[in-house]
């Protein structure tokens, strides 16, 4: 079955992630506003729950439509085939956010779309009353500029949860942020890789798992693994995933100056699979060298979002800037939501991008 598909990823990530998927083959992708829209099979839409490094979560598209008033957001949502994925004992919760439209309450809207999409299935199915007694069809509705979209989630838990970081530091930093960070700084498994501030461990952990070629998603599970009636061999997919991870000698160091913090990033390592690539040291960043010429630097030292915190943190990346100088061909990468972060690090970036952490906007400071 050919399938519309979404993937909503961070702002800032619709470049990246539309990259991502056509680079897995997939087709018509185009970002928009936080998400990514694509075409594929039921096996695609599997694959991306699979690989996708950027992605938060892979929608199955059912219809959009203009949806001024709850008489068409009811009648445009009861005319979509709900019943060609949720039988008649599926749980099917409803969730939605709604910008910059007429309908602007998202628990009415949540309503309207339950009682459109009980009304499809009771009359489909001859039930006056639905059970909801089986597995779980997560519906997520979007309302934009007085236009509705439905979808389904496949995914279930977020994609940015690997399952290697039950543990954590203050303030991580969302894995498919840090994956994309490590992307567009440009490793590629080669060279000299480290996080001077590497908290719990993520960005290392992501320079890992992409130098590997590790699917992301390899060893959890889905919502739509569960669904009856799709035509996909995970198992397979699995298997085929596996076939392609490399295994090369990699160069990927990661430090802190909080013996705690290195302590979580080993172990959220080994349940990445990763331990064995990364070397782990206790150090200030301050002092921070390499005899190496040259190599990436991806990192995100502490923000300090209170006064004397940033003041704090201002003074860590003045130092670590002081460091830096002795090694004038490393690329060094620095998500801050600071604006005076080159102030601080002691040169202009050669590029700053937008991006999110969460909710955070930040700059990413590319220093060449």
């Amino acid at each position: 079955m050919e399938l519309k598909l979404c993937a909503p990823c961070l702002f800032g990530l619709e470049g990246p992630l539309g990259n991502e998927l056509r680079h897995m083959g997939l087709r018509d992708a185009r970002g928009e506003n936080g998400r990514v829209f694509f075409s594929g099979t039921e096996t695609d839409m599997a694959r991306a729950n699979l690989k996708s490094r950027f992605a938060e979560r892979v929608l199955i598209e059912l219809g959009r439509f203009p949806a001024k008033t709850f008489d068409e957001l009811f009648e445009g949502t009861r005319s979509l085939p709900w019943e060609w994925f949720i039988p008649k004992t599926g749980a099917f919760p409803v969730k939605g956010w709604s910008l910059e439209s007429q309908l602007h309450s998202v628990p009415d809207c949540q309503a309207i779309v339950k009682k459109a999409v009980s009304a499809r299935l009771g009359a489909k199915y001859g039930l006056t009353w639905l059970p909801e007694t089986g597995e779980t069809y997560q519906i997520q509705f979007s309302l934009l500029k007085d236009e509705a979209v439905l979808f389904l989630d496949t995914s279930g838990t977020g994609l940015h949860k690997r399952g290697y970081r039950p543990a954590q530091v203050t303030a991580p930093i969302r894995e498919t942020l840090a994956a994309a960070l490590v992307d567009i700084a440009g490793y590629r498994g080669r060279g000299d890789f480290c996080d001077p501030f590497c908290g719990s461990g993520t960005i290392a952990i992501e320079a890992a798992l992409a130098a590997k070629n590790r699917a992301p998603g390899i060893d959890r599970a889905f919502a739509a693994e569960r669904w009856r009636g799709l035509n996909v061999n995970w198992s397979a997919l699995r298997e085929e995933a596996r076939a392609k991870e490399f295994d090369r000698d990699y160069r990927i160091f990661a430090s802190d100056i909080d013996e705690k913090a290195v302590s979580i990033a080993r172990q959220n390592a080994k349940r990445a699979g990763v331990d064995g690539v990364i070397t782990f040291e206790v150090l200030d960043a301050a002092k921070f060298s390499r005899r190496t010429d040259a190599g990436i630097i991806v990192t995100n030292p502490p923000y300090g979002e209170r006064l004397g915190d940033l003041r704090e943190a201002q003074r860590t990346v003045r130092d670590f800037g002081g460091a830096m100088k002795n090694l004038p061909n490393w690329q060094v990468n620095i998500i801050s939501s600071d604006e005076e972060l080159e102030k601080s690090f002691g040169r202009r970036a050669a590029r700053v991008r937008k991006l999110y952490n969460g909710m955070i906007r930040c700059g990413y400071y590319m220093f060449k």
